[in-house]
């Protein structure tokens, strides 16, 4: 499977993609939904994108909203530890508007892979 994650935190998409390139998966990056989206354009090859939700630039709320508008077959998983308010008001929000499941920050590798298995 081809994976975008889009996330602000350095640590977190290294997390992410060395746990997602041990289970035999391609992995790209961006550090925000605005770098996300662009790095998107004519690229048909991503199957699912992982966003964080909080980031400077785009937030995931908004970058959730034109995958879905623009790229309606990319699969979504939203991450977010919530900053301020807490996760769960954001997960809500992204399940709401089209992220097919979420994860709440901090998650293990074993839960990061059995959200994708879901998807497949």
């Amino acid at each position: 499977m081809n994976i975008l994650v889009i996330d602000d935190d350095s640590a977190v998409r290294k997390f992410i993609g060395v746990t997602l390139k041990k289970a035999e998966h391609a992995v790209f990056e961006a550090d925000n939904g605005k770098s996300g989206l662009e790095f998107l354009k004519g690229r048909p090859q991503i199957d699912l994108v992982i966003t964080d939700l909080i980031m400077p630039e785009k937030e995931g709320i908004e970058t959730i909203m034109e995958i879905r508008r623009q790229y309606p077959s990319i699969k979504i998983i939203a991450i977010s530890g919530g900053g301020k308010v807490g996760p769960d008001n954001y997960l809500v929000l992204a399940d709401a508007l089209g992220a097919h499941t979420t994860l709440k920050k901090p998650f293990s590798g074993q839960e990061l892979l059995m959200s994708l298995n879901l998807l497949q």
